[in-house]
């Protein structure tokens, strides 16, 4: 089991430890689960976290807005000042890049490496997320310390953007009991076997591997049932193999969804699948494992430190998916076990304790 722990151990006075922190995060990453996806889910849990430690953090986003939204990420930049109200500026992904520089109380914590995400995207997908690559190097670079999600993404930070000290590490986090109470006000069923994949519809996402393992396993599992949750750049085309192989009556495209509409999906659900490529942690991978639910996903990016209880496999190969889901599907054993393994599992990340190691992570910054 991996362990996730942060990387800074010095020692603080007790008094210290005690005084609330007053705490500034910066995000133009959409507040809302529709746009925002993971990367939403983190920062409001872990705002929500810290407050009930009894710390204070005020989120400052956008207040104007544009179609393109890079464009919206880099005006929002350039309208940032330094405040003296806050003991630690967190300044998420790459916000914050202009006023980090000789900050001592300024923190960047990477969601995900846009440098490693951006690889296997193209068009114009490609050409925005480059650019905010560059503005995410200079945030990391000219921050007084880095926090990442998982060893993956430490990794890739330090190569990526040439880091001069490791980055510390603190896992995403979830409030399993405001979740497994909206699972429990939210009880779903179905007599087929449904495999459930939840995520913003990026290229790295490869939902296209899943359509065609499904397509490979359609025979061999009658009642199967492939339901997508999300939208993104990349929906049209996903959506459109799903046409040519053909899937009609087993897969079905759900959209943007509510928390309350994502939790009945959840319960639905036989089995969750992630087959991405590029992960640099997957909170609904915490998602999937709080609910109960066996996981089949690629062998990438930071999914076998998240979830190394999975059903992995190669990553690129639809065939090895297949053989992954089937697996399951064929042993109603090693999906109650792996349930309940997971169901274990995602205690450790919890958000009170996974908020602690973030405070303790930044607090070297608030001095």
């Amino acid at each position: 089991m991996v362990h996730f722990v942060p990387l800074i151990r010095r020692r603080v006075k007790r008094d210290n430890c005690r005084r609330p922190v007053r705490l500034r995060f910066l995000t133009s990453t959409p507040l809302d689960i529709a746009r925002g996806s993971g990367t939403y889910v983190g920062i409001s849990v872990l705002a929500d976290a810290l407050r009930g430690l009894g710390h204070s953090v005020e989120i400052e986003t956008p207040r104007r807005h544009f179609r393109l939204y890079t464009a919206e990420r880099l005006a929002f930049n350039r309208e940032l000042r330094r405040s003296a109200g806050f003991d630690v500026t967190v300044g998420f992904d790459l916000d914050g890049y202009g006023i980090a520089g000789g900050d001592p109380a300024h923190v960047a914590s990477l969601k995900g490496v846009i440098a490693d995400e951006v690889r296997y995207e193209r068009g114009f997908t490609r050409l925005t997320m480059s650019l905010q690559a560059r503005y995410e190097r200079l945030h990391a670079r000219r921050a007084a310390r880095v926090v990442v999600t998982s060893r993956y993404s430490a990794e890739r930070a330090r190569q990526c953007y040439g880091l001069r000290e490791p980055p510390a590490i603190v896992p995403e986090l979830i409030d399993l009991a405001q979740w497994r109470r909206l699972l429990a006000q939210h009880p779903a069923g179905s007599s087929r076997f449904t495999v459930l994949y939840v995520g913003r519809m990026y290229r790295r996402k490869r939902v296209d591997v899943l359509l065609r393992a499904a397509a490979l396993l359609r025979h061999g599992i009658p009642a199967l049932e492939v339901r997508i949750v999300g939208n993104g750049p990349h929906a049209a085309r996903f959506r459109e193999l799903s046409r040519e192989l053909p899937l009609e009556g087993v897969v079905t495209w759900l959209g943007d969804v509510s928390r309350a509409a994502l939790a009945e999906e959840y319960n639905r659900a036989s089995v969750f699948c992630l087959p991405s490529v590029q992960e640099g942690f997957g909170i609904v991978l915490l998602e999937a494992m709080a609910a109960g639910k066996p996981i089949a996903a690629a062998r990438a990016g930071a999914i076998p430190e998240v979830a190394p209880h999975a059903e992995l496999a190669e990553p690129e190969s639809a065939e090895a998916l297949a053989a992954a889901i089937e697996a399951l599907y064929q042993s109603e054993e090693r999906r109650g076990a792996m349930a309940a393994e997971g169901y274990s599992r995602v205690t450790a990340f919890d958000a009170p304790s996974v908020a602690a190691q973030f405070l303790a992570a930044v607090r070297g910054a608030a001095k």
